[in-house]
């Protein structure tokens, strides 16, 4: 539940702060016209990442289908958490510069169509991630555990509205990237140990028999989930001290 938790809480969030960069930049450069491509975008981007995620769900379990696409998952989930965390810091500039060369262009449709792709584009990025990442999840509460998540967004949306300064974005998307990055490790087992049981890798009865203790059920792994939630917690620990001795180390 809590795996499902945080990775919707994270990539609603991350979608929301896109959406609300979009819209910012249209209106503060008045492009209003163009708002409706972006709201047309959001809607399709929902309905392709919840028809991926319905398809991917009703494949079945396949051990062989199971463990390829947990290598996706891992090869393309982390790539992008390394991107985001490298380059978060940029997202707000970057994302303006796109829309600056695609608002700009003189034909009207033209204008909308790109916007429109943008907004598909980006939005599409995100809801691929969550299910990917859903998928890998092997608790049978993670329904519970996503819709908490998804209310989490729309609080959490509220709460950046009204103060903004109050939330630590920098913080918050490194906690959440560890969290992810290390549920990624087990991920990455777990595929190695499925694709180990359809006897694609070399000596995969004892590969199998190696990682089973590791996968979600397993002696280990059910407490991987534990295990992040206390590393993750000793992280923002560790970055109070460094804030607090930061400020202090300011003051004259």
């Amino acid at each position: 539940m809590l795996q499902a938790f945080v990775i919707v809480l994270r990539e609603g969030f991350e979608s929301f702060l896109i959406v609300s960069i979009i819209i910012a930049f249209l209106q503060r450069f008045n492009r209003r016209r163009l708002l409706p491509a972006v709201y047309w975008g959001i809607a399709v981007s929902l309905a392709l990442s919840a028809a991926l995620g319905i398809a991917l769900a009703q494949r079945g379990y396949d051990p062989l289908w199971e463990g390829i696409l947990g290598l996706v998952a891992v090869v393309f989930v982390s790539s992008l958490v390394i991107q985001m965390w490298r380059h978060g810091r940029y997202l707000k500039q970057e994302t303006e510069q796109k829309l600056t060369t695609l608002s700009e262009r003189e034909s009207t449709p033209w204008q909308i169509a790109g916007v429109f792709l943008f907004t598909v584009l980006m939005i599409t990025r995100e809801g691929i991630e969550t299910a990917l990442m859903l998928l890998q999840v092997r608790d049978p509460a993670f329904l519970l555990g996503a819709g908490l998540g998804l209310l989490s967004t729309v609080l959490f949306a509220v709460l950046w509205v009204r103060c903004s300064h109050l939330i630590n974005l920098k913080l918050f998307f490194q906690v959440t990237s560890v969290f992810l990055l290390l549920f990624l490790v087990q991920v990455l087992l777990y595929a190695f140990h499925e694709l180990s049981e359809a006897g694609v890798l070399p000596a995969s009865e004892a590969f199998h028999a190696a990682t089973e203790p590791f996968a979600p059920n397993g002696l280990y792994g059910k407490w991987f989930a534990l295990g992040t939630v206390v590393i993750c917690a000793g992280w923002l620990a560790v970055a109070g001290v460094r804030e607090r001795l930061r400020r202090h180390a300011a003051q004259p």
